[in-house]
């Protein structure tokens, strides 16, 4: 899977718990309505230090996903958000290319990025994995 440790969480139970200064659970459930919610602790704190660094706030549009949700919205096979250790985000008023230069400098040799016209992909997997999809075609790319 991923190597990362990863938290279980009920949406009614736990959804406005923080994770971190800026996250709540809720804001990684599944948009299928699921109540039961997987975090990576790891995720929340790479994202918590990229709130940090931009000063800006960072929407996640979305994080886990269930199996038919991830196949409902095409999501890869293997998706890492389907073992709640990835993330789609928007930072304010900061551009894709930027936010996703900064992801890629605090994940170094391992974890996700991925580059799309209107938002990043983060995720903390064990493996270094990077694309640009700003096209509309995935293209693995080194760095940004």
């Amino acid at each position: 899977m991923n190597g990362t440790a990863v938290k279980v969480y009920s949406k009614a139970k736990d959804g406005g718990k923080q994770l971190s200064a800026n996250f709540k659970v809720r804001e990684f459930a599944c948009q299928d309505g699921t109540d039961t919610i997987f975090v990576s602790p790891e995720l929340v704190s790479t994202l918590q230090k990229i709130r940090d660094h931009f000063g800006k706030a960072v929407t996640v549009n979305s994080a886990y996903r269930t199996e038919a949700h991830n196949k409902k919205v095409g999501g890869a096979a293997y998706s890492q958000h389907k073992y709640g250790v990835a993330a789609d985000v928007v930072v304010k008023g900061v551009s894709p290319l930027e936010a996703a230069r900064y992801a890629h400098t605090l994940l170094g040799s391992r974890g996700g990025v991925g580059l799309y016209k209107t938002f990043i992909h983060v995720d903390v997997r064990t493996a270094k994995a990077r694309w640009d999809q700003r096209s509309g075609k995935q293209v693995a790319v080194s760095g940004f």
